[in-house]
C-alpha cells in the first residue's frame, strides 16, 4: 500500500473514531513531514506495553492525535505487523513534574480493528477509562493533593496561594466547575479557582456542590495542614475520609 493510501486510511479512521467516542473529541492527523511534532508526541506516549514496544522498533511515521478541550490526547498509528487496524495509545500531559507520575500506572495502550465504529467501543469501555483515572490521579498529585477525584467524585484541594484546586474526571464534572468561577490551565487540565475573594469563592464551592450532586456526582474539599479556611464555610461539603496504610495498599 502507498504511503498516500495509508495517511488516508489512517486520517479517516481516526476521524470517525474522534466522533464516535464519549464527548467532544477532534482529530488531527500528523504527516511524516511534521518531524519534530512526531518526536515530541511519541516522547508523550504514556504506556510501557505493545506501543512502547513499536515505537522501540519503528520510529513514529504519522499519526493522528485525538484531543479532548480538557486536555486529554489519544494518539493513533498503524500497527507494524501490516496486520488491519490500528494502534491507539494515551499521551501523557504536557508540563506535569516527574513526581506527579509516581506511583501511577500507566495507561497501556491497546490494538483496535479496522472497523472504527468497534473500535470506538473497545476505547470507551477500556483504554478511555484507565486513561481517565491516571490523568485525575497524576494532576492531582501536581497540585499536592493526596486523593484523587473519580468519576463520582471530585475532589476540591487548598493551595498556599488561596486558590482551590481540582481534577475532575469527566466533562460533566469539569463543566461544573467552569460554570463556577474554575480555570482550566490548557496544558496541565488542572482547574483553579481564586481566592481573593474567600466569601464569593465559598459561595461558588457551595453551588457547584449543589450541582455536582444533581448529576450524581459527589464533592470533597481538602484542608492541608496550615491552610486557613475562608470565612464562609462551604458547609454542603461531606469531609474527605482518612485513608488509612491498610486501605491504601494495592490488592495482592
Amino acid at each position: 500500500m502507498h504511503d498516500h493510501e495509508n495517511s488516508e486510511r489512517l486520517a479517516s479512521y481516526a476521524d470517525i473514531l474522534a466522533g464516535e467516542l464519549p464527548g467532544a473529541w477532534t482529530s488531527t492527523y500528523l504527516p511524516s513531514a511534521d518531524k519534530d511534532d512526531l518526536a515530541e508526541l511519541a516522547e508523550r506516549v504514556w504506556d510501557l506495553d505493545l506501543v512502547a514496544a513499536t515505537l522501540a522498533e519503528i520510529p513514529l511515521q504519522h499519526a493522528a492525535v485525538l484531543s479532548r478541550p480538557d486536555g486529554a490526547q489519544l494518539i493513533v498509528l498503524d500497527r507494524p505487523d501490516e496486520r488491519d487496524g490500528f494502534l491507539i495509545a494515551a499521551v501523557a500531559p504536557h508540563d506535569l513534574p516527574d513526581e506527579a507520575y509516581r506511583a501511577v500506572a500507566e495507561p497501556n495502550g491497546i490494538a483496535l480493528v479496522d472497523d472504527p465504529f468497534q473500535g470506538a467501543e473497545t476505547v470507551a469501555g477500556d483504554l478511555l477509562a484507565r486513561y481517565d483515572t491516571a490523568l485525575a490521579q497524576v494532576r492531582h498529585n501536581a497540585i499536592g493533593g493526596f486523593q484523587p477525584s473519580q468519576p463520582e467524585r471530585v475532589v476540591l484541594t487548598w493551595q498556599p496561594d488561596g486558590f482551590l484546586a481540582a481534577a475532575p474526571i469527566g466533562e460533566m464534572a469539569a463543566a461544573v466547575l467552569v460554570a463556577n468561577g474554575f480555570v482550566q490551565d490548557p496544558q496541565t487540565g488542572i482547574h483553579r479557582l481564586s481566592g481573593d475573594d474567600t466569601t464569593a469563592q465559598a459561595r461558588a464551592v457551595r453551588e457547584l456542590g449543589a450541582q455536582l450532586d444533581a448529576h450524581g456526582i459527589g464533592t470533597g474539599l481538602q484542608h492541608p495542614a496550615g491552610r486557613t479556611a475562608p470565612t464562609v464555610t462551604p458547609a454542603a461539603l461531606p469531609p474527605v475520609p482518612t485513608v488509612t496504610r491498610a486501605q491504601a495498599r494495592p490488592a495482592r
